[in-house]
């Protein structure tokens, strides 16, 4: 939350509103209590559905908000989306919102349970939806499945935003480091991120410019969905062509250290991490996919691939190790696109004067 929703409390705190927030008790209970407000935790599986448990999540959110008797109600990723507005509803809340921050791994993996899967997430969505006045898309992808499933039924209520913005304040450009090229990942460690392209890839470069440099940055949970197994995981190590650094709390060090950062994802909502790393002045390679392409101007702060394969990415790495004059020109263009569109400041402007706020 403090990452993806931090600034926005902060400012709606600015305007003098009172706010709380429903936490998952899996989540960072002691970051959050930084932002100054009341928190309430509340049992919420992370991932599947368990018509019991989220029975349960829908009873207690109800409870809760009933009890809190708020003026608004704003919900981001699925089940706070679905089981907040449904809470929200029945607790009588006037002005109830939601943000899409992507579809999940449900939509982006093809196979025959996945797409019983996707009836049932679609239906939970649309019911959800129903209750809203707004609902914030950060891609216009995710807009448009929503609307050709019939998940929202009146267009009227759509915003598209630049995903959640970024704080180019603290994410201030830093110098690009000498010497030979560092490519940097950032993101948990699943197969729909796009690790076994990169690490592939990484390999295939590694071989013929030994000096490349490759850091893989994020925790790895074996207990989520379609994460990177232990074996992949422990053989990509023994292989010795990227660093695997793990969980960390700051990011930043990290990308001060790349010359390139690399997201090959399979589908984001928008990727903070991309943003992130353009509002430091990087060049991004990243997949011609939903929520990565906006991101990403190809050919002029940085290069799109297509994603689930490691030849186009090989390439475009390829291209900034053979020309190095290529990176200070995108770093440039990336932190121009990031301050046109993403800059926090914007994006969060764009969502209170949606939700009568500003």
């Amino acid at each position: 939350m403090i990452a993806n929703r931090g600034d926005l409390v902060k400012e709606m705190q600015a305007r003098g509103l009172v706010v709380a927030a429903a936490v998952p008790t899996a989540d960072y209970l002691s970051e959050v209590e930084e932002l100054g407000i009341e928190i309430h935790p509340i049992e919420m599986g992370r991932t599947g559905i368990n018509p019991l448990h989220d029975i349960k999540t829908l009873w207690s959110l109800y409870r809760l908000i009933r009890r809190l008797k708020p003026k608004a109600v704003f919900g981001y990723t699925i089940k706070p989306v679905v089981y907040g507005s449904l809470a929200a509803k029945a607790a009588g809340v006037p002005r109830i919102y939601s943000m899409i921050t992507g579809l999940g791994h449900v939509f982006t993996t093809d196979s025959p349970k996945n797409r019983r899967l996707q009836k049932v997430v679609s239906w939970l969505y649309r019911a959800g939806l129903a209750c809203n006045r707004k609902v914030f898309f950060q891609n216009p992808d995710d807009l448009q499945e929503f609307t050709e499933r019939g998940i929202l039924r009146d267009a009227s209520k759509a915003v598209r935003t630049y995903g959640s913005g970024v704080d180019m304040q603290r994410f201030a450009a830093t110098p690009l480091p000498e010497g030979d090229v560092t490519f940097l990942f950032i993101g948990r460690l699943l197969t729909e991120k796009g690790v076994a392209e990169f690490c592939e890839a990484a390999g295939q470069l590694r071989a013929e410019y030994p000096a490349t440099r490759f850091i893989a940055v994020g925790p790895h949970d074996p207990n989520l969905p379609h994460s990177c197994s232990v074996e992949d995981l422990d053989r990509w190590k023994q292989e010795e062509c990227v660093e695997f650094i793990g969980g960390v709390s700051d990011v930043r060090p990290w990308i001060a250290q790349c010359s390139v950062f690399v997201l090959p994802s399979y589908r984001e909502g928008t990727p903070r991490s991309v943003l992130e790393a353009m509002s430091m002045r990087r060049p991004i390679i990243t997949s011609d996919a939903p929520g990565c392409r906006e991101t990403v101007e190809d050919g002029v702060n940085g290069f799109l691939v297509a994603p689930r394969t490691s030849g186009p990415l090989l390439e475009a790495m390829r291209r900034f190790v053979e020309q190095p004059a290529l990176v200070p020109q995108m770093a440039e263009a990336s932190w121009t696109l990031v301050e046109r569109h993403y800059d926090v400041r914007k994006v969060n402007k764009v969502i209170l004067e949606a939700m009568e706020l500003a």
